[in-house]
């Protein structure tokens, strides 16, 4: 027998690898939108399915709000000081409605929040005559005392009797204190006081 039969043998060939079918279908994206922002069952969009966003216009409150006044208050108990806030809120349409409230809550958007629905409660419907009061009235709230006079140059006057002017939508107004006092609470509820005296009957046309 010849030597290199032996020792060279034949080589062994391996048959070739079935071709792989490929599929025909899409891969469907996980229950629950993983992996990116395909989305599960709802389709495309946001992760987790939860469908495209979308950019809805904000809607306009229906009363105008402007914070008055913010202040920390503390009650004493037993285990100690427990400090609040406490805020007042003027609110209004600026069409003839107006009100004043007042809350306290635990922290300052709460307070806030808290005297805006109180504010509500306590609307009042004021009589509005070419943009001003039709007459001179006068308000009193506990030692704040306020004049209220018409005009049509403008509103003179200034903090609280500004603003609760303001939110009613009153484009003209002359405001007077006469107590002896700071007290925007005060001042603010003394001027409601006032805008409530005016008759729709005793405005002549």
């Amino acid at each position: 027998m010849d030597e290199n039969t032996t020792n060279n043998p034949a080589p062994v060939t391996t048959p070739p690898a079935a071709p792989v079918a490929e599929r025909q279908e899409p891969m469907r994206p996980m229950r629950g939108g993983r992996f990116g922002t395909r989305g599960g069952r709802n389709g495309p969009g946001r992760p987790g399915g939860r469908g495209p966003r979308r950019d809805r216009p904000m809607e306009k409150p229906e009363y105008d709000q402007r914070t008055l006044d913010i202040a920390r208050v503390a009650r004493v108990t037993k285990g100690g000081k427990r400090f609040s806030f406490r805020a007042t809120v003027v609110a209004g349409n600026g069409k003839g409605r107006v009100g004043v409230g007042l809350a306290k809550g635990r922290d300052v958007q709460q307070s806030i929040q808290k005297a805006y629905h109180q504010a509500k409660k306590n609307l009042l419907t004021l009589v509005i005559k070419d943009g001003t009061i039709p007459y001179q009235v006068e308000g009193k709230y506990s030692s704040a005392t306020v004049i209220l006079k018409p005009s049509k140059s403008g509103i003179k006057a200034g903090g609280a009797v500004r603003v609760v002017a303001q939110m009613a939508g009153i484009a003209g107004l002359t405001g007077k204190l006469t107590g002896r006092t700071n007290n925007k609470i005060n001042i603010a509820r003394a001027t409601i006081s006032a805008l409530a005296k005016i008759r729709a009957g005793a405005v002549k046309k």
